[in-house]
């Protein structure tokens, strides 16, 4: 039981996303797909798992950075006050308009995007391949950077068509 713990946990953000997505398909009503999935991927793995990453490296660096394959460093706590920073404003977003909501996915997007290029450079010169350096993690946020902006122009177009 603990090691199935661990597992979910270790791989929360790519769980939260699968969540988040079966939700976005499972609650229905009058508002069109787009703005569900955008709303749905901001609450979950945007805003849960960022705000459990921030706990992570602001409250636990030892952890964090081990997981990472990374020393502790003075910017972990930066990165997490960003983290924590970017989880409340996407857990807002879901009960937000869609500006909000496209401002904080666009951020989320940018910050993404320069995250995962920080973890695939790491890998390439360091060899740094540890889980959460360069793995599902990585994936999930790749997809989320790409996803979340697309999103965002899509749930606009079927705004000003609907």
């Amino acid at each position: 039981m603990a090691e199935a713990i661990r597992f979910v946990l270790t791989n929360l953000p790519a769980f939260l996303f699968v969540i988040a997505v079966a939700a976005a398909f499972m609650t229905g009503g009058e508002e069109p797909l787009p703005n569900r999935l955008l709303r749905w991927l901001l609450l979950l793995p945007v805003g849960v798992a960022s705000l459990w990453a921030g706990l992570f490296h602001v409250f636990f660096p030892e952890i964090a950075a081990q997981s990472i394959g990374w020393q502790v460093s003075p910017f972990q706590f930066e990165i997490g006050v960003a983290d924590l920073s970017i989880g409340v404003v996407a857990v807002l977003a879901f009960w937000r308009s869609l500006p909000f909501q496209a401002a904080a996915a666009l951020y989320t997007a940018l910050f993404f995007a320069g995250v995962a290029v920080g973890h695939v450079r790491e890998a390439i010169d360091a060899h740094d391949f540890a889980p959460n350096n360069f793995g599902l993690l990585l994936l999930i946020t790749v997809v989320q950077a790409v996803l979340l902006p697309a999103l965002v122009v899509w749930a606009g177009r079927h705004r000003v068509r609907g």
